[in-house]
């Protein structure tokens, strides 16, 4: 399975401070935001990853990532020029997908919690699709999905007046090679976007899409405003300072997945140097060599 990461858009919500910089290279706590989604596919065992961005802000991520190699993965850049909706990414990455099953996550999206690493690597052999759902109390600001009295999932609605649930659906996204076919039939709803949910609803038309629901133990952050950017950090900080884990570490992540070894890491404490994402680097370095 291939990734994408969706990191395009205007970030109109948080002006001003998305006007100069990318929403997905704000900081939440201790490093960029893209490193968060790039942890969830990383620790779903995927190393192809397509990052699709404005054309102004590619170069800064490019500067930032680079080409992969230094996390043992393979990183590649393409264009978004307009916002027109999250199922575009599918047609952008066309060429990269090529005949695989691929994971789209958007680049504002954060993940964590016990189990996350093998819930999504049970899913990266997907017949079909496979998508979640986390309860919210303001659905009406994303994808709802609802279920009947079988828990089974029988409609999904982009950002519905009237909700039919409370369940939303997060932005991590795996599909078989059919998505390419099916976001090319997607047409512009009245929002004027081409909207992910509706590549969904073909996938459970078809009898193919699987939903699971993310349980108590699982935090889900999209960081589209102000108020919930703040949320995240927070979350971000308290829990890096209770326990001796870091969240979204991408060379950790590389490094317990066997992408990388242990000279990778090495140079990766030269780079970031006294900072604290270094010094955490140099823990899990000396844990290691223990």
């Amino acid at each position: 399975m291939k990734g994408i990461i969706l990191a395009g858009g205007s970030g109109s919500r948080l002006y001003p401070i998305t006007i100069a910089v990318s929403k997905q290279l704000l900081p939440v706590y201790d490093k960029p935001m893209i490193y968060y989604p790039l942890s969830v596919l990383m620790l779903a065992g995927i190393k192809e990853i397509l990052f699709i961005t404005t054309p102004q802000d590619q170069e800064s991520f490019q500067k930032l990532l680079g080409d992969g190699s230094q996390l043992g993965c393979d990183f590649q850049y393409a264009v978004q020029e307009k916002p027109n909706g999250l199922a575009e990414a599918f047609v952008i990455g066309e060429k990269f997908i090529g005949d695989d099953k691929v994971a789209l996550a958007l680049g504002d999206n954060i993940f964590h919690g016990n189990g996350l690493g093998s819930l999504l690597r049970s899913k990266v052999d997907i017949d079909g699709a496979a998508i979640f759902a986390y309860p919210v109390k303001d659905p009406q600001r994303y994808g709802v999905v609802e279920f009947d009295e079988n828990n089974k999932a029988i409609s999904i609605e982009e950002k519905p007046k009237e909700p039919r649930s409370k369940y939303a659906v997060p932005g991590l996204y795996f599909y078989d090679n059919n998505v390419v076919k099916f976001a090319k039939k997607v047409k512009p709803s009245v929002r004027g976007e081409k909207e992910i949910s509706t590549i969904n609803q073909m996938y459970l038309k078809a009898g193919k899409l699987e939903v699971g629901v993310m349980t108590r133990g699982m935090s889900w952050f999209d960081t589209g405003t102000v108020e919930s950017l703040d949320d995240a950090t927070e979350f971000i900080r308290v829990l890096q300072n209770r326990q001796s884990e870091m969240i979204g570490c991408v060379e950790e992540v590389a490094f317990l997945h066997n992408f990388i070894k242990k000279n990778e890491i090495k140079v990766a404490v030269k780079k970031y140097g006294k900072s604290k994402y270094g010094e955490y680097l140099q823990t899990i370095l000396r844990e290691y060599e223990r």
